[in-house]
C-alpha cells in the first residue's frame, strides 16, 4: 500500500482482543511495507557500520605502504558511502509510508466503527476519549508499527557487527560482544515504571481534552449562568495535572536516555584501555584498534533504536489498548445484511412497544419521558441502545438488512443534531433521493431568517448556499440550528423520517408554519415525529401515546385530549391535582345542570 492509494478499499477486520494483539494485526497487515523498510534499513546500517573496517584497512595499508590496498579501501569506502545514502533515503520513504498507512488504517477502522455504532458510541465512550484515540493515539500506534522494521534492521546490524569484530579481532571482539547486550538491554528494568508514568500522563491528558470539549460545547450556557471562571479554573487544574504527569514521565525517559549514553561511553573506555594494552604487547595492530574503536562509536547509532522502540511501545501500547477498546464495541443488535440490499417500504412497526407508523402518514408519538423518547427514536432507526426485537419495515426486520440499506430506508434526526463547519451547500451535500430540492427543504423548515443571518455574517456572499457555518453552528441560535438540521433531513427525503423534538427550540408561530411545511413536503412519505407540542400533534394523521414502554393509546390529538387523561397530562402539563380539580369542577357543573333541569 502506497500513500497515493489511500484510503484502503477495505481496512479489514481488526484483532481487538487487546492492545498487543491489535498492534500485531496492524504489523501483519502491511508486511510488504515492513519487509521493504527492513531491506533498506539493513543497507543503510550495514553501510554505516562498514566504514570503521574501511578506516582500519586504510591505516594498515598506509603503515604497510601499499598503494593498491589503499586505493581498494578508498573504493570500498565510496561504495559503502553510496549504500548509506541510498539506504537512508529509501528507508525514510518506506518508514514514513508505513507510519501514514498504519495511521490511516486505524482512522478508517475508527470511522467505520463510529458509523456503525452511531449515537451509541458517545454513550459508551466519552467524547474526549474518542477525540484522543482518533488523533494522538493514532500517531503513536503508527509510530510503533513503523519503528519495528527499523529496529529489526538495527538489531541485525548490531549482531552482524559483533560477530564481525569477533572474527576480525577476537581479543577485543569478545569484549564488545559481551558489552553490547548489556548496553542494549540495560534500560529494560526502567521501562515498566516509564510505561506506567506514560499511561498516567495519557489518562490526565484525556481528562483535560474531555473537559475542554465539554466547556467549549457549553460555552453559551456557561456565559448565561456566569460559570466561565469556574470551568476555566477546573481546566487550569486539569492542565497542571497534565504538566506534572508529563514532567514525571520525561524524567524517567531522560534517565533511560542517560543510561543509553553512559553505558556505550563506558564500553568505549574499556575497549580503548584494553586495546592500548594489547597494542603495547604487540597482540594487535594500531589499525585493528582503530577499527574496533570506530565500530563501537558507530554502533551508538543503531543502538539508539533500542531506546526508540522501547519508547514507541510504551506510548503505543496504551494507545492501542484504547483503540482496541473502541473497535471491540458492538451494536446492541447487529445489522448483519443477511437479506438483499433492496430498500423495503411499508408500515414501520416496533414489536417492543407496539408502536405502528402506517406507510405514507404523519405519525406523532408522545412520551412522558424524553429519554425514553430518544431511545425509542434510535430503535426505530435501527440503532437500539439495548438488545430487543428488531423494528420491522414492511415486515422486514431492520437487523437483517445491510447497514447502508437500513440507513437509506430510515433516517433519524435526534434532538441535538450536529452541524459541521463549512458552507451551507456542504451541509446539504448528503445522499438524497433527488425528489426534494434544497430550496423546498429550507422553505419547509422555515429557514428564511437563518439564510439572511448567514449571508450577513459572511463577506462577499450573494448565494445563501455559499454562506459559511461556524463549527457546530455555534454562531446560530438553538432554533436556527434545529431548522437547518430539519432542512437537511427533509432534503435527504428518506423512505421513513424519524424526528425527535424537531421544534423544541423555536417559537410557536414558527413551529406552526414548520408543521404545515413538514406535512406538505412529506405527503405520501412515512414520517414519525416525537413531540408533545399541540401544534405538531394537531396536524398529525395519527397520534400514539407511549406510556411505560407500551403504545397505550392511538387516535387523533383532540380525541385523545378528551378521552385519555395520561395523554392530556403530558401534552397540557396537567398535574394530578389539576386533573382531580378538573374532575370535581366537572361534577359540580353536571350537578348544577341537573338541578336547573329539575327546576325547569
Amino acid at each position: 500500500m502506497q500513500i497515493q492509494d489511500l484510503p484502503y478499499p477495505d481496512p479489514g477486520v481488526p484483532d481487538a482482543r487487546s492492545g498487543p494483539h491489535f498492534l500485531w494485526w496492524l504489523g501483519r497487515g502491511q508486511l510488504g511495507g515492513q519487509l521493504k523498510s527492513l531491506a533498506w534499513g539493513l543497507l543503510h546500517f550495514v553501510g554505516v557500520s562498514a566504514q570503521p573496517f574501511c578506516v582500519g584497512f586504510a591505516i594498515e595499508a598506509v603503515i604497510d605502504r601499499s598503494g593498491t590496498r589503499l586505493a581498494l579501501t578508498g573504493a570500498l569506502m565510496a561504495l559503502f558511502g553510496a549504500a548509506t545514502a541510498l539506504g537512508d533515503t529509501f528507508l525514510h520513504r518506506a518508514a514514513v509510508t508505513n507510519w501514514i498507512t498504519a495511521a490511516a488504517r486505524v482512522q478508517q477502522l475508527l470511522a467505520r466503527k463510529a458509523a456503525q455504532l452511531g449515537p451509541a458510541l458517545t454513550r459508551r465512550v466519552a467524547a474526549g476519549e474518542v477525540v484522543a484515540v482518533s488523533t494522538g493515539d493514532v500517531e503513536r500506534i503508527g509510530w510503533f508499527v513503523e519503528g519495528v522494521s527499523r529496529f529489526t534492521a538495527a538489531a541485525l546490524t548490531v549482531l552482524l557487527v559483533a560477530v564481525g569484530l569477533v572474527v576480525y579481532q577476537p581479543a577485543l571482539g569478545v569484549v564488545v560482544a559481551v558489552g553490547l547486550p548489556v548496553v542494549a538491554f540495560a534500560a529494560l528494568p526502567l521501562l515498566p515504571r516509564a510505561t506506567r508514568r506514560a499511561d498516567y500522563q495519557r489518562e490526565k491528558a484525556g481528562h483535560a481534552t474531555e473537559l475542554a470539549s465539554d466547556t467549549v460545547a457549553g460555552l453559551r450556557v456557561l456565559r448565561g449562568i456566569g460559570g466561565e471562571e469556574l470551568f476555566l479554573d477546573r481546566y487550569r487544574g486539569a492542565s497542571q495535572e497534565v504538566r506534572h504527569a508529563a514532567v514525571r514521565s520525561a524524567r524517567m525517559w531522560s534517565l533511560i536516555s542517560a543510561v543509553q549514553v553512559l553505558l556505550p561511553g563506558l564500553l568505549l573506555i574499556v575497549v580503548v584501555c584494553y586495546g592500548v594494552h594489547l597494542v603495547r604487547e604487540g597482540r594487535i595492530t594500531v589499525g585493528e584498534l582503530v577499527t574496533v574503536y570506530s565500530s563501537v562509536m558507530v554502533l551508538a547509532y543503531p543502538l539508539r533504536h533500542f531506546e526508540e522502540i522501547a519508547m514507541a511501545y510504551s506510548f503505543s501500547r496504551p494507545s492501542a489498548r484504547r483503540a482496541a477498546g473502541v473497535l471491540s464495541l458492538e451494536r446492541a443488535t447487529d445489522i448483519g445484511g443477511s437479506r438483499a440490499a433492496d430498500v423495503p417500504s411499508g408500515d414501520l412497526y416496533d414489536p417492543g412497544t407496539g408502536l405502528l407508523a402506517p406507510a405514507g402518514l404523519l405519525t406523532a408519538v408522545v412520551c412522558g419521558d424524553p429519554d425514553a423518547a430518544g431511545r425509542l427514536a434510535e430503535r426505530l432507526g435501527g440503532h437500539p441502545p439495548e438488545e430487543g426485537p428488531s423494528v420491522l419495515l414492511g415486515g422486514v426486520p431492520l437487523d437483517e438488512l445491510p447497514l447502508d440499506s437500513a440507513r437509506t430506508a430510515v433516517l433519524v434526526q435526534d434532538k441535538d443534531p450536529v452541524l459541521l463547519s463549512g458552507a451551507l451547500r456542504d451541509l446539504l451535500d448528503v445522499p438524497a433521493s433527488g425528489e426534494v430540492g434544497a430550496r423546498a427543504a429550507l422553505d419547509a423548515a422555515q429557514c428564511g431568517d437563518v439564510l439572511e443571518s448567514l449571508v450577513q455574517g459572511s463577506l462577499d456572499v450573494d448565494d445563501p448556499l455559499d454562506a459559511h457555518i461556524t463549527e457546530r453552528g455555534r454562531s446560530l441560535s438553538g432554533g436556527q440550528r434545529q431548522r437547518l438540521a430539519l432542512a437537511r433531513s427533509l432534503f435527504t427525503d428518506p423512505e421513513v423520517l424519524v424526528l425527535d423534538e424537531p421544534t423544541s427550540a423555536v417559537d410557536s408561530h414558527t413551529e406552526a408554519r414548520i408543521a404545515e411545511g413538514l406535512r406538505e413536503l412529506r405527503a405520501g412519505r412515512t414520517t414519525v415525529v416525537f413531540s408533545s407540542s399541540p401544534l405538531l400533534l394537531d396536524r398529525a394523521d395519527r397520534v400514539v401515546l407511549v406510556h411505560e414502554g407500551e403504545a397505550a393509546a392511538v387516535g387523533a390529538h383532540r380525541e385523545l385530549l378528551r378521552t385519555e387523561p395520561r395523554y392530556r397530562a403530558v401534552v397540557t402539563r396537567e398535574t394530578e391535582e389539576d386533573a382531580a380539580l378538573s374532575g370535581v369542577l366537572a361534577k359540580l357543573e353536571n350537578s348544577e345542570l341537573e338541578e336547573i333541569e329539575e327546576t325547569a
